[in-house]
């Protein structure tokens, strides 16, 4: 899922089906919570909209918060890899 998120990242793809992941929770859970609390439909449905509307603003803030750290730590690796290239090893004197 990290590297789809990174390869998709110029098509803005994975950022849409994250925020609609999380409205689709968020609407689930919304509507399971007030009808537990036994309110009537109208109500239920009002309070599963906000819950869906905070559930996929969070989960947009969440996955560029995510997309930002996969592709810090993508370029921390490659420089670390590129560093390691360029010293030269220093290989130890054998005792004979």
């Amino acid at each position: 899922m990290a590297m789809l998120l990174l390869m998709l990242s110029s098509l803005c793809a994975a950022m849409k089906l994250l925020m609609l992941l999380g409205g689709v929770l968020g609407f689930g859970i919304g509507l399971f919570c007030s009808r537990i609390q036994e309110n009537s439909w109208p109500y239920c449905l009002w309070q599963a909209s906000l819950a869906a509307y905070a559930g996929g603003w969070l989960m947009g803030w969440w996955g560029r918060v995510w997309q930002q750290s996969l592709r810090d730590s993508a370029l921390e690796r490659a420089a670390r890899s590129a560093a390691v290239l360029a010293t030269p090893s220093v290989s130890k004197p054998s005792k004979s």
